[in-house]
């Protein structure tokens, strides 16, 4: 028998019973049941009931004001939330902060990851992400005041590894949103921003036991659509209702943006070019890190300028940005329409996108800071009477192979920018720069023992993670080295030597020339040590299409090294290189000229499996084997040495 499930928001909200697990669905303001947030808490003013529900969400979910889960901030009708991020959702922090609620903070991609363990009866979520942060039982277990007591995280050993464990709880109640439905509760969502994690929420609520309303759009009496386009199955949704237009917007700043659905296209010029302030020379030092063919996440925020600057500079096609909540591809959108993407090459489940970024699929991530200590610790989640929480940040910034922090040196400085250099007209007062960070949502020496490159970013400095600590490589031009940088700071950086001036480039009104850099001249692509007698190759893109180009690279090469004098070391960057067939044997005959005449040891590395296979086949007839990364390169170039000598 079939029946309508559709029903009002008030009968709906009315469902909720005190002491209920509430769990929302939603990305800022893509994919958040507005209409029925609304109706609870008319109900509570009205009532004084549901009371003491507990709350359960991933995402930030709100507007930075009244929208989202702001409207379920009121004591009593709340008792405990666990959220990813607080930042958006003021009103629900502030009784976090005054101890009127229970409260935690758990990285994004765990929460979403355990609505699925949840869904599938498993015992919890069992992850590296958080290790050696605020969220390990270590360092409070993710606890953000003094009533909340109950631990949630657990410290495991796997086969000598530490490992963190999230224990499931139920899920009662699911608060989620789509476009349109049919009379069985069958949702698709083609007009939604976002799938997010409504597939994993609703089943894991009605494997609890719980109730799944969802908000919609319209209703329609059958779908003509492919089934594959049905987002949650009507066997998992128990009631439906229909939004009010203003209480259904795409996201929290657009009614609609059709290109956020693929079903248009917008120009190459989707990003307002940003002014030249410090907030462009942060974006365009990071833009400078871009790597060819990379995949790249963006954080919110200050992050957002490094996709304006690399659409102004005409290489935003060489890199594929992506999004926590599911976007790959195409141009992130800001603001309060943050998540949605413009020409997406695909959207996929927000859990999916998290396996991908736990499982170390970043290439690089560019993340803001809030405070950053001597030993490369960074906080963003709690600072200055403020709680913003980590969101995805913790998933992200442990796993990405290189991560850009972004940020002012400090907070309120008025500055000037004239004749390409920097000018410092009053100081700020919120210093970023302390000798240790209030909140611990990244762990500089948990990224050095993985390797992990870390730089840290500034309108007036730039900064590395080294084993000696947080060490300062760069200076903008017209600054003080002394009063400037050092005097401003908690702390006295490592300083190896004196730091070079950022990049001039960096500080004029006109663009920089990246899309000039894509391609590389032979002369930049090549870098020799003399103490070490390394030499660096860096083959990254190299065209080799013809004749001309492999007689040009052969002729170059061999001028290079006779003029050293004497033997090398030699590491070779391969990735995205494409040697065309018709050129195989002259190139595998040049390396097998080079090794004889000029190497002591060389070997060769692409990050992306495709590429290493591929040069592995080729190359099998000079026996040099493509290692996945310049650091097992480097390793196995000192066997190599050591054998030799």
């Amino acid at each position: 028998m079939q029946r309508n499930k559709q029903v009002s928001a008030e009968a709906a909200m009315a469902l909720i019973a005190d002491g209920d697990t509430v769990v929302t669905g939603g990305f800022v303001g893509s994919g958040f049941a507005e209409e029925l947030a609304i109706a609870l808490e008319k109900r509570f003013l009205a009532s004084g009931c549901p009371r003491n529900l507990n709350l359960v969400y991933a995402a930030g979910q709100g507007d930075g004001k009244d929208k989202g889960l702001n409207h379920l901030a009121h004591e009593g009708l709340v008792k405990c939330v666990i959220g990813a991020h607080w930042g958006l959702v003021p009103k629900l922090a502030d009784l976090a902060l005054t101890n009127k609620i229970e409260a935690y903070n758990f990285p994004q991609g765990v929460v979403s990851h355990l609505f699925r363990d949840i869904a599938a009866g498993k015992p919890g979520t069992i992850t590296h992400v958080g290790l050696h942060t605020f969220v390990d039982p270590r360092n409070g277990g993710g606890k953000l005041n003094d009533i909340t007591h109950t631990d949630r995280v657990e410290l495991l050993t796997l086969k000598g590894q530490a490992y963190l464990f999230f224990p499931a709880f139920p899920l009662t109640v699911a608060l989620l949103r789509g476009t349109t439905s049919d009379q069985e509760g069958n949702i698709s969502c083609e007009k939604e921003a976002l799938s997010l994690e409504s597939l994993a929420i609703a089943q894991a609520v009605k494997n609890s036991g719980g109730i799944v309303i969802v908000q919609v759009e319209r209703m329609t009496e059958r779908h003509h659509l492919h089934p594959q386009m049905i987002k949650i199955p009507g066997i998992l949704v128990d009631c439906v209702v229909v939004a009010q237009p203003e209480n259904h917007w795409q996201t929290f700043a657009e009614q609609y943006n059709p290109a956020y659905t693929g079903e248009i296209r917008v120009g190459a010029k989707g990003l307002a070019t940003l002014p030249l302030n410090e907030r462009k020379i942060i974006a365009r030092r990071a833009a400078l890190e871009l790597k060819m063919n990379a995949v790249v996440n963006l954080g919110i925020g200050m992050p957002e300028g490094v996709a304006a600057v690399a659409q102004e500079e005409d290489v935003l096609e060489y890199i594929t940005l992506t999004v926590e909540p599911g976007g790959i591809g195409g141009i992130p959108a800001g603001g309060k329409s943050f998540g949605a993407v413009a020409n997406a090459s695909a959207i996929i489940d927000q859990p999916a996108q998290f396996d991908f970024y736990d499982g170390g699929g970043l290439d690089q991530a560019f993340l803001g800071l809030a405070e950053v200590d001597k030993a490369g610790n960074v906080n963003v989640s709690r600072f200055g009477g403020k709680l913003a929480g980590a969101g995805g940040f913790i998933n992200i910034s442990q796993n990405a192979r290189e991560v850009y922090f972004l940020g002012t040196f400090n907070s309120r400085a008025q500055l000037e920018i004239s004749g390409n250099r920097l000018k410092i007209l009053k100081e700020g007062s919120g210093q970023k720069f302390v000798e240790a960070v209030s909140h611990l949502t990244f762990n500089g020496q948990y990224a050095l023992e993985k390797g992990q490159k870390v730089r840290y970013i500034t309108e007036r400095a730039v900064f590395e993670l080294r084993p000696e600590g947080l060490t300062l490589t760069e200076i903008a031009p017209g600054l003080d080295l002394e009063r400037d940088i050092l005097a401003q700071m908690g702390f006295a950086p490592h300083l190896p030597g004196k730091p070079k001036e950022m990049d001039v480039r960096l500080f004029k009104t006109v663009e920089m020339g990246l899309r000039e850099r894509a391609t590389i001249p032979l002369r930049d692509r090549f870098h020799y040590e003399p103490q070490s007698k390394l030499f660096y190759a860096n083959f990254e893109g190299l065209q080799i299409e013809n004749e001309f180009d492999m007689h040009q690279l052969s002729s170059y090469l061999r001028k290079l090294f006779s003029g050293l004098g004497h033997k090398v070391n030699v590491i070779v960057n391969y990735d995205n290189f494409n040697l065309n067939p018709s050129q195989e044997k002259a190139f595998l005959d040049m390396i097998q000229y080079n090794q004889e005449q000029f190497f002591l040891s060389s070997t060769r590395y692409s990050t992306q499996a495709f590429f290493r296979r591929q040069l592995g086949q080729r190359f099998k007839a000079v026996n040099t084997p493509v290692y996945p990364g310049f650091a097992e390169a480097r390793e196995a170039l000192s066997d190599l040495d050591t054998a030799e000598n």
